[in-house]
């Protein structure tokens, strides 16, 4: 596939994942919705490797690799559709764009990882001010909100968290096997989950939110992720990172269009300044490089 079409794609799948969550959610059974979206993908991933006559590796650090990813697949999605019953879906992107961030400071407690520099660290401070407007924002509105506020935090945590753990055990698997492999170890973690939820066996779904699984499962699950790793291999990291800064604006937009979500002017101010704060933190040493070649 050429670089410029997986590129949009990768952009219009992440904008549009949120708007997807919240409806394939929207009928009160989020478990039960994300877990669907997960076995399908991973019916579909199956299939697609036989096709490819391609199997799973099954030694000991393919699996090492495919368990590394479970906390960001099973821990950061059944929290993230949580909170999509309390959350504008814009502000689920917004908060998913404080990955970098969170990675960074996490790779500061582990050995042998770049040191942050002071734009890195002007990026992490104004993150976590605008994630205070927001959180404050969210206390003012009520406990259920500040609750699914807390809850994607500790998502974006494990879906950051999660990323580094399988960088760090480099198994050198394909994406398509990365991402089958973490389904298959995730999906039980979701059917436990959802038998314990108290959700009905029936699993509710309106007719949006049957599209949106369906939706989630072959382009959120598994044409976005594949489309992501093929740019990032030939790409610019910074290039690959302009799309954490350019999917939540496209996902507020879509939410204020498509579900009449009017985030309010605080939650709208804390947003912004986490898209600064990411933008200095992707950006800023690179500027500052320029500035002095061109002084120079």
């Amino acid at each position: 596939m050429p670089t410029g079409p997986a590129y949009l794609i990768v952009v219009l799948v992440w904008a549009t994942t949120p708007l997807g969550i919240k409806w394939s959610a929207e009928a009160g059974a989020p478990i039960g919705s994300v877990m669907l979206r997960m076995l399908i993908a991973l019916i579909v991933g199956t299939l697609i490797l036989a096709v490819l006559r391609r199997g799973l590796r099954r030694d000991r650090r393919a699996l090492a690799s495919y368990a590394a990813a479970v906390p960001g697949v099973f821990g950061a999605m059944a929290l993230s559709y949580h909170a999509s019953q309390q959350l504008p879906s814009g502000l689920l992107s917004v908060m998913f764009g404080m990955a970098p961030l969170i990675s960074g400071l996490i790779l500061q407690t582990l050995p042998g990882a770049r040191q942050l520099r002071r734009w890195h660290w002007f990026g992490c401070v104004l993150g976590v001010v605008g994630l205070g407007v927001v959180f404050l924002d969210g206390l003012e509105v009520g406990g259920g909100q500040l609750g699914a506020l807390a809850m994607m935090l500790a998502a974006v945590t494990l879906f950051s968290g999660s990323g580094i753990a399988v960088q760090r055990v480099a198994a050198g698997l394909g994406p398509l096997e990365q991402t089958v492999g973490a389904l298959a170890l995730s999906l039980p973690c979701f059917l436990a989950l959802w038998l314990t939820s108290g959700e009905p066996l029936h699993i509710p779904l309106s007719e949006r939110g049957r599209g949106a699984v369906l939706y989630l499962a072959v382009f959120g699950s598994l044409l976005g992720f594949l489309c992501y790793y093929l740019i990032l291999s030939r790409l610019h990291a910074a290039t690959v990172a302009l799309v954490t800064l350019i999917t939540p604006i496209l996902a507020l937009g879509l939410g204020m269009a498509l579900n009449q979500e009017r985030p309010s002017a605080s939650m709208l101010l804390g947003a912004a300044l986490i898209l600064v704060a990411l933008g200095a933190y992707l950006f800023g040493d690179r500027l500052t490089r320029l500035k002095a070649a061109s002084a120079g």
